[in-house]
């Protein structure tokens, strides 16, 4: 072009991008576009998209369990999307991702997490997102948003249900936890039991167990037929082993994570089946950053039974 006139470099295809289509055979959670991204040293990462609308991104986090997948938050893809861009993460090990025999640690998740807020940054042209995330999975957003995504990559954090409010652990607890979840994993990882306990955990019966009490209802039947069908991916024992026997959790999540945050962050919370939240007036009383809404009646998923809320 004539010297001084303006240049505007051409964007990049996905595949340039490291964008793939997901080669998962797992249903759809929902009608959306289901990718993927290689993160290295583990394989691809699925999440789903939609960025027919403006604005600021939205990325929903989905919660670690047995049967985790992008469904948990499809309430909440629904009413967002055509309104703003759009985004749902499925960890490591979960949903749509791969699911190799490796290490599963909250550093994996974060490391998934930030590349992933990388893909939203290249879309957006590097505007802030806001960040929602469910259950354990707020341990690995406020990670993230206390190392170098904070500030101008996070703008919020929305933590529905989050772990790691609980009650304040000993200081000999916290030490021995560790070792004590290292220990599990070995027990727990032998041929005969993980093929055991984790064929117990997938069947339908524990499932709808496991998810009556996150309910203050009856749960969500496509919630409870999207679980049974996650369960019985290739390699769905791998990563819950390490949920299970308390690999994937920061052992004071409350001193080390929340208490640190600086990013605006809003917890929705009401009762759940699996934590509580004996800390959170502590956290909000020390935070001028943090705010809670209680959501009720809730038992952990507010998403599916009081979404206007």
């Amino acid at each position: 072009p004539p010297s001084g006139t303006p240049t505007t470099a051409p964007a990049r295809s996905a595949a340039e991008r490291g964008i793939f289509p997901s080669r998962s055979s797992l249903p759809n959670a929902f009608s959306a576009d289901k990718l993927s991204f290689n993160l290295v040293g583990f394989g691809r990462v699925g999440f789903y998209s939609d960025t027919t609308s403006v604005g600021r991104p939205l990325l929903l986090l989905t919660s670690v369990n047995a049967a985790a997948s992008a469904y948990e938050m499809r309430p909440l893809f629904l009413a967002y999307r055509g309104t703003r861009p759009v985004y749902v993460l499925e960890w490591p090990g979960f949903g749509s991702s791969d699911r190799p025999d490796v290490r599963y640690t909250p550093e994996l998740m974060t490391r998934a997490l930030e590349q992933m807020i990388d893909v939203i940054g290249a879309d957006a042209n590097g505007s802030a997102i806001d960040v929602a995330a469910l259950s354990l999975g707020s341990e690995f957003a406020a990670r993230a948003a206390l190392g170098s995504y904070s500030g101008p990559r996070i703008r919020s954090l929305a933590l529905i249900s989050p772990t790691g409010l609980s009650e304040a652990k000993s200081a000999a607890d916290l030490v021995a936890e560790p070792q004590n979840s290292a220990n599990l994993y070995r027990t727990l990882s032998s041929p005969f039991l993980s093929g055991a306990l984790y064929g117990l955990l997938s069947t339908p019966p524990v499932i709808d167990l496991f998810l009556r009490r996150s309910f203050d209802g009856n749960p969500d039947p496509g919630l409870e037929a999207y679980a049974a069908l996650s369960t019985r991916q290739p390699g769905a024992v791998y990563a819950p082993l390490y949920f299970i026997s308390g690999l994937l959790r920061t052992p004071d999540a409350y001193t080390d994570l929340y208490s640190r945050l600086d990013t605006p962050t809003l917890v929705l919370y009401d009762r759940d089946g699996f934590v509580n939240f004996t800390r959170l007036p502590d956290l909000i009383a020390a935070k001028v950053s943090v705010k809670a809404v209680k959501v009720a009646p809730t038992k952990g998923l507010p998403q599916f039974e009081q979404l206007a809320q």
